[in-house]
């Protein structure tokens, strides 16, 4: 049985889609003959907050579906001062440091990025000739940064940059969650052997009721994180009414700007309902006609993991962010394009979509393309045989 490690910021309890997305990585690998062990930060996500139960706490170590997760201290904050969160992310690092003195590290490890320094901190020390270093890269930082406005070219900017590329450079093998990421990488690391690795969820899909009209309008939900990113509170303040019913679950840094929108325009059909977990939201998600899946800014290599999980429900989506996400949906015919940013458009392409007939038909046409285009097994199969 070969041993694998693997190293990430976000693990369950905390939600998500990056949780969502690791832990699925780390029950594969165990369910194919690995022994698994994951570090991860004492639970914090999206709150900030360590969770109730792990609470004074400096580590925790627990077995869980046969994988060793060791829970090491961090020091907790979503601030948006930058000084404390680049303090937290160091805190993790330092901790990291202190695990790899004190423990025997597998041979083969599977390290996720972003966080950037967080990778950088496990490449720089895990570094030698008879280890295999794979970086999961499901983001691009520092670019993503830069075009979400939350960093600037300068000296940091530049440091983030060399950071980026040793951590290319050192890795045996790259996996990106989108083309865009790996072209980037080739950009700068020609030779570098790289892997697709999609965001496929990994969970039986629940049987699509029959809709029970309730209202006239169009009934449309957007469920995950609710960050500066997605633009949520953007967008509610931009909808238009008049054809929809906007229905909203998550927790996240707007969290509290929504759902002062929504409690000061009691006169407007939009609701949010709170966070609920995985398996609650899915239930709850297919009394709807149609999800959202918006960006605030189109960003270089995102392509988000909803588009996945929302087709394995049937849901059809309505896809708002540009990039590679309008790829996926357009060749495999899941939904509508708004373009990216432009408001009008958006309520133009749901003015369209209130026209049409949401079926049990449509629902099921794109549970079985997710079924045969999004297979999370065949997937790990193949990741498997590059590693």
């Amino acid at each position: 049985m070969k041993d694998v490690l693997i190293i990430t910021n976000y693990y369950p309890p905390e939600t998500g889609a990056a949780s969502n997305r690791i832990f699925h990585l780390a029950e594969g690998l165990q369910k194919h003959s690995f022994s698994v062990s994951v570090i991860t930060p004492l639970p914090n996500y999206p709150t900030g907050k360590i969770f109730n139960e792990y609470r004074g706490k400096f580590k925790h170590l627990s077995t869980e579906k046969s994988i060793k997760i060791f829970r090491l201290w961090v020091y907790a904050s979503n601030s948006k001062n930058k000084l404390l969160r680049l303090f937290a992310m160091l805190s993790y690092s330092f901790s990291l440091v202190w695990f790899f003195l004190w423990n025997k590290i597998p041979e083969t490890v599977i390290i996720q990025s972003p966080p950037l320094l967080v990778a950088f901190t496990s490449m720089l020390f895990l570094r030698s000739k008879k280890r295999k270093l794979i970086l999961n890269v499901s983001d691009l930082w520092p670019l993503a940064g830069l075009e979400l406005g939350a960093l600037k070219k300068g000296v940091s900017y530049g440091i983030l940059e060399k950071i980026e590329r040793f951590n290319y450079k050192h890795a045996n093998l790259v996996l990106g969650q989108s083309n865009e990421i790996l072209s980037h990488i080739k950009t700068m690391i020609p030779q570098k052997d790289t892997f697709l690795y999609r965001n496929y969820p990994n969970f039986y899909p629940i049987k699509t009721p029959k809709k029970t009209k309730s209202s006239d309008k169009l009934t449309m939900v957007y469920a995950g994180l609710l960050g500066v990113a997605q633009g949520i509170y953007k967008l509610i303040q931009h909808l238009d009414y008049v054809n929809i019913e906007f229905h909203i679950y998550g927790n996240g840094a707007e969290q509290e700007k929504i759902k002062s929108f929504v409690n000061n325009n009691s006169n407007l059909p939009i609701f949010y309902h709170g966070e609920l977990t995985r398996d609650k939201l899915h239930k709850a998600l297919l009394q709807y006609d149609v999800t959202i899946i918006p960006l605030l800014n189109r960003i270089y290599g995102s392509v988000p993991s909803k588009i996945f999980e929302y087709a394995r429900l049937g849901l059809p989506i309505i896809y708002f962010g540009g990039g590679e996400g309008e790829v996926i949906i357009k060749k495999h015919q899941l939904g509508w394009i708004a373009k990216a940013g432009n408001y009008n458009n958006l309520n133009n392409v749901i003015t369209e979509v209130k026209s049409l007939n949401i079926d049990l038909e449509l629902k099921q046409k794109n549970k079985k393309t997710a079924l045969k285009s999004f297979d999370f097994n065949v997937q790990l199969k193949k990741l498997i045989e590059n590693i």
